[in-house]
């Protein structure tokens, strides 16, 4: 399995959709455990009011998260495989959780 970011740019009007869509990838993702594993997402507040996400996953194959995008229902607009990792802090302490 290899690391990927999938960027998510205005994919849902509200915060409640983007939590009905979690539910939808994590059901999705238990289905096919040897392909993708939803390892973290960052919630970005867009200009407009929307909310998208940048989501980190270990996938198999670009295709295998464009499938499990298509099952749950989830936009994907760039798949790009990290060839890295480079932690300078921890990630701060979420206020909430999705």
């Amino acid at each position: 399995m290899e690391t990927y970011v999938i960027l998510r740019r205005n994919g849902w009007r509200t915060a409640e959709d983007l939590a009905a869509a979690a539910e939808r990838s994590i059901a999705e993702g238990e289905q096919m455990p040897d392909e993708v594993a939803w390892i973290r997402s960052y919630v970005l507040a867009e200009p407009d009011g929307t909310v998208g996400t940048v989501c980190v996953y270990q996938a198999s194959s670009p295709e295998a998260i464009r499938k499990h995008a298509g099952r749950a229902v989830l936009p994907v607009d760039e798949i790009v495989k990290v060839a890295d990792t480079v932690i300078v802090r921890p990630d701060p302490v979420p206020a909430a959780t999705v």
